[in-house]
């Protein structure tokens, strides 16, 4: 079983005077189409209601249980948001670009500044703030854990609108990532336009083209 994710990193900093400290996360590298969706989020280091010992790596968690999560954390009044690049911004930025730039807009998005924050892997020198990437940081970093689950069911929910704009790729079932159903629904319809034209597979539905 995995352990839960800790305030560990955030006592720390927060000791070293660090006023405001920011777990930082993403959701939707790996999609075919759709957005690239990042979260912030600051815990108090004296916050600590019941649901918050339920926070885990959003993976780890059910569908039903990150929208619970995500709920507490909305009405929590703690600091939190969500930046957001569509399929268009990942082909043109690059998909590490554009994770970066989701996570500099959910930053922004923050209703106070961070003094640091804490990054699921990635490292965000971007932000010209002091920061510290930590390898499957959503699984021991509690800050960066609320902050999958922000990320994770804010694209959730856009991948169902666009299941709605765009139907018969299956985009509320499979979320834009390459399974073997959207594969062939891809091959079958084409690509539709938040395909992410820069994705092999996607190019392939275009025969070979970036366009």
């Amino acid at each position: 079983m995995n352990p839960a994710p800790t305030l560990e990193e955030e006592t720390a900093l927060l000791a070293l005077g660090h006023r405001v400290v920011a777990g930082v996360d993403e959701a939707g590298r790996g999609p075919l189409a759709g957005p690239v969706v990042a979260g912030a989020v600051v815990l108090p280091p004296d916050y600590h209601p019941d649901w918050l010992a339920g926070v885990r790596d959003s993976k780890l968690l059910t569908s039903g249980q990150r929208e619970t999560l995500f709920c507490h954390i909305r009405e929590s009044g703690i600091g939190w948001s969500a930046g957001i690049v569509s399929s268009e911004g990942v082909d043109s930025l690059g998909i590490v670009g554009a994770t970066k730039e989701a996570m500099l807009r959910a930053i922004r998005g923050l209703p106070a500044e961070p003094g640091f924050l804490l990054i699921d892997a990635l490292p965000l020198p971007e932000s010209g703030l002091p920061c510290k990437a930590i390898v499957k940081g959503d699984r021991k970093c509690l800050s960066i854990a609320a902050a999958s689950i922000v990320a994770k069911v804010t694209r959730d929910g856009l991948m169902a609108e666009e299941d709605a704009k765009y139907p018969g790729y299956g985009f509320a079932l499979h979320k834009g990532y390459p399974t073997k159903g959207h594969l062939e629904r891809l091959r079958s319809l084409g690509p539709c336009p938040i395909h992410r034209r820069s994705f092999a597979p996607v190019r392939a539905a275009l025969g070979g083209s970036y366009a």
